[in-house]
């Protein structure tokens, strides 16, 4: 694989971005790559799985590659997205997976990791969700996953500041299972993911997926679905998301006029 390694041993699997030119951001590539992983893994029964970025990085992921977002009129963040296949495929993997994190997080890749079962990371951690910054309206499955982690108060000023939060208010909040110094992350993490092999797969492949539908199991009517989409397709129609992507592209700071 070209944007990603795996490796696995001892019924753990490791899946280490590895696209540092890209700051590992979210491209089709490299998350079709790690879908892929995640079956080979699957089919060689890991009992854990482990997402990482290469050790001493100081950026996990920049997040979903603005370069790849259509252009207005279109739904960014639709069922069939790489990003949205991706999440679903760890959040249905069989196994725990765990994330560990080193360095800032971004986007995208702040989903990612909240799709996780668990998060493990040292002080260099940050995570900030960005979708304000550019224009973008996030999707309700992804506003869910902050939503069941952190509450609303944190879910909203999480996204209406777009400001990264650091590594302690993270573990305060629960994105972060345990904060550990840098110099014990990776053993610290591994020895969870040790633990957990030792313990009946079955029954935490069945408990994964009850907590799975219990944490997305609140009813939506189809007049409220619909009426989500329309806000939603009010945004990716609007001025504001086409000059967004345009300032990013452009590396400046985006004049929003809420049109």
């Amino acid at each position: 694989m070209k944007y990603i390694t795996v490796e696995f041993s001892n019924l753990i699997g490791t899946i280490t971005l590895n696209n540092p030119e890209k700051r590992n951001s979210l491209s089709t590539p490299l998350l079709d790559e790690l879908v892929e992983a995640l079956n080979q893994l699957q089919e060689q029964k890991a009992r854990v799985v482990i997402i990482r970025a290469p050790k001493g990085a100081r950026v996990w992921s920049s997040g979903f590659d603005v370069n790849e977002l259509p252009d207005h009129g279109r739904d960014p963040l639709s069922y069939n997205d790489p990003l949205e296949k991706a999440l679903r495929a760890i959040q249905r993997f069989p196994a725990p997976v765990i994330a560990m994190i080193e360095g800032s997080v971004w986007g995208g890749a702040c989903d990612l990791v909240l799709s996780c079962d668990l998060a493990f990371g040292d002080h260099s951690a940050s995570f900030a969700i960005t979708p304000a910054k550019l224009g973008v309206p996030y999707n309700s499955a992804g506003i869910l996953h902050f939503l069941n982690v952190l509450g609303m108060r944190i879910t909203k000023e999480m996204f209406f500041t777009a400001q990264p939060i650091n590594a302690q208010r993270a573990f305060m909040h629960g994105i972060l299972n345990q904060l550990v110094p840098e110099e014990v992350l990776e053993s610290y993490t591994y020895s969870v993911a040790e633990n957990i092999t030792h313990n009946s797969p079955h029954t935490i492949e069945v408990m994964k997926e009850q907590l799975r539908i219990l944490g997305g199991s609140a009813v939506l009517s189809p007049e409220t679905f619909e009426r989500i989409q329309g806000l939603r397709r009010s945004v990716y129609d609007s001025k504001d998301y086409q000059e967004g992507k345009r300032a990013f592209l452009e590396k400046r700071k985006p004049v929003f006029t809420g049109e």
